[in-house]
């Protein structure tokens, strides 16, 4: 069984072991690539460690900043647009659902996975976020992308399922279910631990998740920071 621990600090943890060539780190910071992910991380809750993370964010571009920790956040170098907690859940013992017939999307699926993702807000979705793993997806008989979700963030014995979307025109079809449970199986056939993260007041995705065999592990902190 994996150890869930660097999951206190996903994405530092991720950032300075497997995900290291997909972004920057500097002293107690870290950050992905712009084209991939806003999202950052940092090695201690700490001005110093603020301070580093100041060093790789121009000014005004935001950031989408990942804490175990409320963090106390000194005036100068940052805005706080939003904070907030989101639960992060994992799934130690997977109940499969039955399949559907899922796509892999490529680097030609982009501008549809975008879309989708900008009209339904599962959380920061770019042009280069496909590149952090493997993404899947339905379309209907017309070509459109019903839903997806994948992998985002990978820690030692660990891997994030995110994106989990769904067109509002193709919503109560059980979509989402079928792909969140077939991402979660390919982690679990590669040895690993599927986690994800999820508002803590959507209880209807709790439910979707909680049947496949997930449980919430702990509250995490999001932290939206402009660069001044």
């Amino acid at each position: 069984m994996a150890d869930l621990s660097p999951l206190d600090n996903p994405v530092w943890n991720a950032l300075t072991i497997a995900h290291q060539s997909l972004g920057q780190v500097h002293g107690l910071a870290a950050r992905y690539q712009d084209d991939i992910s806003p999202l950052a991380g940092l090695g201690e809750p700490t001005a110093a460690a603020l301070a580093d993370l100041a060093a790789l964010v121009p000014s005004g571009r935001g950031i989408g900043l990942v804490s175990p920790a409320a963090l106390d956040i000194p005036p100068g170098d940052w805005q706080v647009l939003r904070a907030r907690e989101v639960d992060q859940m994992v799934c130690e013992t997977l109940t499969p659902q039955p399949a559907m017939p899922l796509i892999r999307l490529t680097a030609d699926d982009v501008p549809d996975m975008v879309d989708l993702a900008k009209r339904t807000e599962p959380g920061p979705f770019l042009d280069g976020t496909i590149r952090m793993g493997a993404y899947f997806g339905l379309r209907s008989p017309d070509g459109r992308l019903m839903a997806m979700t994948g992998q985002r963030m990978r820690l030692p014995g660990l891997r994030e399922v995110s994106a989990v979307c769904t067109d509002p025109d193709f919503r109560g079809r059980g979509l989402a279910l079928a792909l969140v449970s077939a991402v979660a199986a390919g982690i679990v056939a590669e040895g690993e631990t599927p986690f994800l993260h999820v508002k803590t007041e959507n209880e209807g995705a709790k439910r979707i998740y909680e049947k496949l065999g997930f449980r919430v592990r702990r509250a995490v902190h999001f932290i939206v920071l402009r660069r001044l």
